[in-house]
């Protein structure tokens, strides 16, 4: 089929700047905005979730609310069968003079809902007597970049586009759900939702042809995990754990610091049941910074030993290895098991004996980094690996932890990155999740304050307080990508000025463009209490477990995200003392920004800051979840606003799988063969965990 006024030159541009290569790529790219211009609404008609709208009344009253930048004008507007707020944040004085009481107006934006009234933000108003009608319906709206629009390619050209491709199609689009799930779910057939996507009548119709979009896309993700899952359950035995025996109870009797929380104790219980089942355990352990998900893994590596296996744990970083190492050691002194590291930095006779050690089975424990993954690295029986922070390693390099025995040994992965449930659902999905919510005894929530960086003079004799009380500061600047070089001299300036203020005091420095060897002097140099304040960039925001450094600093909060600053804060309140995370901006803050260091301000609770993350940011940006956010494009559905619908449709797919688990019944055919085509023409959905 050919497109009228697409030729190769067009289709070039398309290909390049959308990732439109066919019609039905075409008929996928859907509006991103609707702007309704068809009719006038009515007041008392308006919720926060409907489109563009447009309405005909009065401004009753204007006021000015709030101080600084947040100081907003406010129209009361009505047309007698309600009021709505009409609400601008620039332009203030030139808008309270350009409008009166006295005249007509038609008002158009985005209707929302703000502290429980219906507001619209910076709308278009024009008199009354220029209304026009269009005759349209819900007029849609297409991203198109700059460069497109240099070739007189904008969002009307792909719109007309899109019409001209509906009135060449005869007949109906091959459907992509079957019968069965769009009768019991019901959901529009497919040739209705996508014409009803682009050329929507009414917001009824958009609402419907949206459900039925998301629900099929969100659908087919969850069936492929599922399927995946049961199909690696099947293939894959789980070494069976039969028995808790004495390595575990001499640990949990004679070497264990302190009570397990309850949460502990619960996640302990779903790890026991995972070893004994006979399945092979895939396991996401979640949990805050400091929340004790360490002892959690070494009490499962002690499980494997005493069933005759050896086990593994493999972190990011040296520096990471290393801690886990001595704090392992610690926690199992006396007690007769080999522990060994190993990283990079490992020697070569040190290694030799290592490699030889573990082929024997004299080592029970190995810790380390991504040395583990070296063909040269073999068990003699690895029963159980723990993987900390799994984003930060590929799936290629996690698969071959597999191969490293005859049978995949039980993985638990453990991540302080708290995930918010739908995005668990998609990236983890075929993974079981386990969440320690509860922080150990005797440890204080941080205090988090936000400071205009105005007042250096109270926050450097706040700091002095702190130091001369012998605890520890960490003074973080960021570092981003496309500002290095000026985030680099930044760093180097605070550096400097922070040297000669604390004139008396050790400062050390630390930040990714240093030597791996310079770095971890310099850690070294703070963990040991030698350097009484750190500047460094976010390379410390992962592994660095200092209880005595009570004071967090994070210079230009405002270019954070939030998971990043909640990350950060993570590397105090490690000890029993009170530990304060300061936030320094300048006065000078976006409405968005200042949202985000409020929810900082109120809540240390690592999974409703997630959830704010991903309603304020997308999940693309999420830090901690693999960089551009999931390994899959979604084309219509949201992760932050969908998760209802994710959680339903995932119900669905898990339905189809119970009643078809070999995926062989007639009225299932179609799904089967859509999920197969998915498969070609998406990233490797099977390697999502």
């Amino acid at each position: 089929m050919f497109l009228p006024g697409i030729g190769p030159q067009r289709a070039g541009v398309l290909n390049r700047e959308l990732g439109i290569y066919s019609l039905h790529d075409l008929l996928y790219h859907f509006p991103y905005k609707y702007v309704d211009r068809s009719r006038l609404y009515y007041v008392h008609e308006i919720n926060g979730n409907m489109p563009y709208i447009q309405l005909k009344g009065h401004i009753l009253s204007m006021e000015t609310v709030g101080e600084g930048r947040s100081r907003r004008l406010v129209a009361h507007f009505s047309d007698g069968t309600g009021v709505i707020d009409l609400v601008w944040f620039q332009g203030i004085k030139y808008v309270a003079g350009k409008y009166n009481t006295r005249q007509e107006y038609i008002v158009f934006g985005k209707p929302t809902l703000f502290n429980g009234r219906v507001n619209i933000a910076h709308p278009e108003i024009d008199h009354a007597s220029e209304l026009t009608l269009s005759s349209m319906g819900l007029q849609p709206h297409y991203h198109a970049t700059e460069r497109m629009k240099r070739s007189y390619m904008n969002s009307n050209f792909i719109q007309k586009a899109i019409s001209v491709l509906f009135n060449q199609i005869t007949g109906e689009i091959p459907e992509t759900l079957s019968p069965s799930i769009i009768a019991a779910n019901h959901l529009m057939p497919l040739t209705e939702a996508l014409r009803a996507i682009h050329f929507p009548k009414n917001p009824d119709e958009l609402r419907r042809a949206q459900t039925r979009l998301k629900f099929e896309e969100l659908f087919y993700i969850q069936l492929n995990i599922l399927r995946y899952s049961q199909e690696r359950q099947r293939k894959y035995r789980g070494f069976v754990f039969e028995h808790v025996g004495k390595y575990f109870n001499e640990f949990y009797h004679n070497n264990l610091p302190f009570s397990l929380t309850g949460t502990q104790k619960r996640v302990l219980k779903e790890i026991r049941y995972d070893v004994g089942s006979g399945r092979q355990m895939n396991r996401l352990l979640q949990g805050d910074v400091g929340s004790g998900k360490t002892l959690v893994a070494l009490m499962s590596m002690l499980m494997a030993l005493d069933n005759g296996y050896q086990a593994c744990l493999m972190a990011p970083t040296e520096i990471l290895a290393n801690q886990h190492y001595e704090t392992i050691k610690e926690l199992l002194f006396s007690m007769n098991i080999r522990i060994e590291l190993l990283t990079g930095s490992t020697r070569k006779k040190q290694r030799e004996s290592i490699l030889s050690g573990l082929l024997t089975g004299e080592i029970n424990i190995l810790i380390g980094t991504h040395a583990v993954l070296e063909n040269t690295v073999n068990f003699a029986k690895l029963g159980m690996v723990v993987i900390d922070e799994q984003h930060r390693f590929g799936v290629a390099q996690r698969a071959r932890l597999w191969s490293k025995n005859f049978n995949p040994p039980h993985v638990l992965v453990m991540t302080a990155t708290p995930i918010p449930r739908t995005l668990a659902m998609t990236l983890y999905g075929d993974l079981e999740v386990s969440v320690i919510d509860e922080l150990p005894p005797g440890r204080k929530p941080i205090v988090t304050v936000h400071q205009f960086d105005n007042r250096r003079k109270s926050l450097y004799d706040s700091i002095r307080k702190q130091i001369e009380e012998g605890r520890q500061v960490y003074i973080v600047f960021p570092l981003i990508q496309e500002s290095e070089k000026i985030d680099l001299k930044n760093l180097e300036e605070g550096y400097q000025h922070i040297c000669e203020e604390f004139s008396g005091y050790t400062v050390c420095k630390v930040h990714g463009k240093m030597k791996a060897a310079e770095k971890d002097a310099e850690m070294q140099r703070f963990i040991s209490g030698e350097a009484h304040i750190m500047v460094a960039t976010t390379v410390i925001e992962v592994g660095v477990n200092v209880p005595n450094a009570s004071v967090m600093v994070i210079e230009n909060a405002e270019r954070f995200g939030l998971s990043q600053l909640h990350q950060l804060r993570g590397r105090v309140g490690r000890g029993a003392d009170q530990s304060y995370c300061i936030l320094v901006t300048s006065y000078k803050l976006s409405e968005d920004t200042r949202r985000r260091l409020q929810i900082m301000v109120e809540s240390n609770d690592g999974f409703k800051i997630a959830e704010a993350d991903l309603k304020l940011r997308g999940p693309g940006d999420l830090e901690g979840t693999q960089q551009s956010g999931i390994p899959f494009n979604l084309k219509i559905a949201n992760l932050a606003r969908d998760g209802q619908l994710l959680g339903y449709a995932r119900e669905v797919a898990q339905a189809v799988i119970n009643d078809d688990p070999e995926a062989s019944k007639p009225e299932n055919e179609l799904l089967w063969k859509q999920l197969k085509s998915l498969r070609k023409t998406q990233v490797n959905w099977a390697s999502i965990s």
